[in-house]
């Protein structure tokens, strides 16, 4: 599902043809997009595979900064799937295909550092962060210049 699908109060409506930032009506999107519209976004990479979908979003609550996109990856209807704290500024949203982008390959992400449902890591460790920036190629929005 994408985000106009949940776009219960129209913020997402196009005026005409295929949406892209040129064509965006009177609304905050893309640049301003709801919290609440993109949990439950696909992920692919620039492979065109799918890497799976937007969990939750972690806010830096200090900062008022986007920390991390929890992604979930793997598993079949919702069993052995694994969640993945990925760097918001990671992913890329792809505004014709209705989703996010993330440039890692499929083995790659599978790999990487995760974690259970039921088992999350504390993200605000700055080891922890230093290790998901490092894995990801980003760096920490706190230490950018």
């Amino acid at each position: 599902m994408n985000y106009e699908e949940r776009d219960t109060y129209g913020m997402y409506k196009v005026t005409a043809g295929t949406a892209t930032e040129s064509n965006m009506s009177s609304g905050p999107g893309p640049r301003l997009m709801g919290a609440d519209t993109l949990i439950g976004n696909d992920v692919y990479n620039q492979k065109d595979e799918d890497l799976g979908d937007i969990k939750e979003i972690m806010l830096d609550i200090q900062s008022g900064r986007v920390a991390y996109a929890v992604l979930s990856f793997g598993g079949f209807l919702g069993m052995g799937e694994k969640l993945f704290a990925v760097p918001w500024n990671a992913l890329t949203l792809d505004t014709v295909n209705k989703r996010f982008v993330l440039s890692i390959d499929k083995e790659r992400l599978a790999d990487a550092p995760g974690f259970d449902k039921d088992k999350w890591p504390d993200m605000q460790d700055p080891t922890w962060s230093n290790e998901i920036h490092d894995y990801y190629g980003t760096t920490p929005s706190s230490s950018a210049p």
